[in-house]
Formats: structure tokens, C-alpha cells, sequence
């Protein structure tokens, strides 16, 4: 079964040691939660998983499928089937949401065939109105420059279509729940549940259980001070919703 593995993996962001070796596997076909106190690394996870050259791996090692992504560049990875939603997704004035997304299918297609001459139009508008249907998405959505003048539900509800259009093999989410409202959330978690599949592995950072109650993750893990402190199932995060994270600190004394 393919999966994300991570190994021992140890990060430093500008000489600041963040991760102190992360060990991690997520198969296809399950969600697993990481959750953790602010500054812990859960972020840092997220981009140094999707090649951001501002986070330096100091050694361990990161594989989806059993190939190594150290040294790839984001759009390699991407291309591989890593997917990353951004906390905070940028807007991109003068690019409309369908032109960003068809130029990425073709970007992933020349990536597996060189001689692929790209998407049609008639078949992209297609695959388009079908995967936003299938969201429930306005239509004219697609022709709105790229997260400019969203509200935060609409930039979530774009990173989920962009998971749909481009069909990745393991997606992290990094805190999509972040700024959302109850409603926006629901929306959003309604998006990613229609997407799970065998196919899919999926690994989300938050800091709340009300994204869980909606993704009904299969493995939960706790990050503290850049490491994995312990591992459990969803009720491991009904006891960080009721006590917090005090209680880490015996076991990381024990």
C-alpha cells in the first residue's frame, strides 16, 4: 500500500532546531490528525514535507511510495502526488481560479509524459463543472482571480478543489480550519470527506477537535517540542479538548 513515511526526521528553520525527529506513516486510504501546542513544529512539518528551501533537514529521511522526496523541488513532489493546503493561501491578482488550475493538470501531465500536449479546453471545462459540482461550488468562482477578495471559507473551499482537480495520493492539510467560521467549517469538511477514498491518504494539522468531529480521523498524533509524543485514536484528541496539554509533560519526563 502506498504511503508518507517519515524518518527521524530532524529540521532547522534560520539555525533554530524545530524537529528533533519525527517518525511518522501515513497509509493510503486513512486520515491521521496531528495536534499540538503553537510553535511546536506542525507547520514546519508541512512545508519542509512540500520542499520549502527556507526549512533545512538536518538528517532523517521523507519517502511517499518508497521514493525519497530530500532534494526535490515542491512542484516535483507535487507531481508525484504530494498535495499541500496552505493555512493561509495567497492571492494571485490577474490569474483566474480555472487558468491556475488548468496550468497546473498540464504541468503534472508534462511531468509523466513530455510529449503530453496539455488538457483541452472542452475536457478541462468539463472536469472543472464536474469536480465543482460535485463540491457544491458557484460556478463563477472559476472566474475570479485566484484567492483575491475571498473570504476565508472561499480560499479553503479553492485549496479543496484544487485537491479534487489534481487527484493527489497524500494530502496535507495544514490547519484548514484556521479562520473559519462554523458554517465555513462544516462546508469545508463536507469537501474533504466527499474526496476520501482508498486512494488517498490524507494528514491534517489543527488545533481543534471540531475539524475531527467532521473528518472522523482514523490515527491522532501529538506533537510537542518538535517530536511525535504520543499516538492514539480520535479519542486521544477528546482529551486534549477536555485537559489541553498539561498532561504532556509527564509523559515526555516518563
Amino acid at each position: 500500500m502506498a504511503s508518507l513515511e517519515i524518518k527521524n526526521l530532524h529540521v532547522k528553520v534560520e539555525d533554530q532546531q524545530i524537529l528533533n525527529g519525527i517518525n511518522l506513516v501515513v497509509p493510503q486510504g486513512q486520515v491521521h490528525a496531528i495536534m499540538g501546542p503553537n510553535g511546536t513544529g506542525k507547520s514546519t512539518l508541512a512545508y519542509t514535507l512540500m520542499g520549502h528551501p527556507r526549512y533545512q533537514i538536518e538528517s532523517g529521511e521523507i519517502m511517499l511510495n518508497g521514493q525519497s522526496l530530500i532534494g526535490m523541488a515542491p512542484e516535483e513532489r507535487s507531481c508525484l502526488g504530494l498535495f499541500l493546503a496552505f493555512q493561509y493561501p495567497v492571492a494571485i491578482p490577474g490569474v483566474t481560479v480555472a487558468n491556475f488550475l488548468r496550468t497546473a493538470i498540464n504541468a503534472h501531465r508534462k511531468a509523466k509524459n513530455p510529449e503530453d500536449k496539455g488538457i483541452s479546453i472542452p475536457e478541462f471545462r468539463r472536469l472543472l463543472t464536474e469536480k465543482m459540482d460535485f463540491l457544491e461550488m458557484d460556478h463563477a468562482m472559476a472566474g475570479r482571480y485566484l484567492n483575491d477578495g475571498f473570504s476565508g471559507g472561499e480560499k479553503k473551499r479553492v485549496e479543496i478543489l484544487q485537491m479534487a482537480m489534481l487527484e493527489p495520493g497524500m494530502a496535507i492539510l495544514d490547519e484548514t480550519d484556521s479562520g473559519l467560521d462554523i458554517d465555513a467549517l462544516r462546508i469545508v469538511a463536507e469537501g474533504i470527506n466527499s474526496l476520501k477514498n482508498e486512494h488517498l491518504g490524507i494528514l491534517v494539522i489543527t488545533h481543534y477537535q471540531r475539524m475531527l468531529n467532521y473528518l472522523k480521523p482514523d490515527v491522532v498524533h501529538v506533537m510537542v517540542d518538535g517530536k511525535i509524543l504520543q499516538s492514539g485514536g480520535p479519542e486521544l484528541a477528546l482529551k486534549l479538548e477536555e485537559e489541553g496539554y498539561e498532561w504532556t509533560k509527564s509523559v515526555e519526563a516518563a
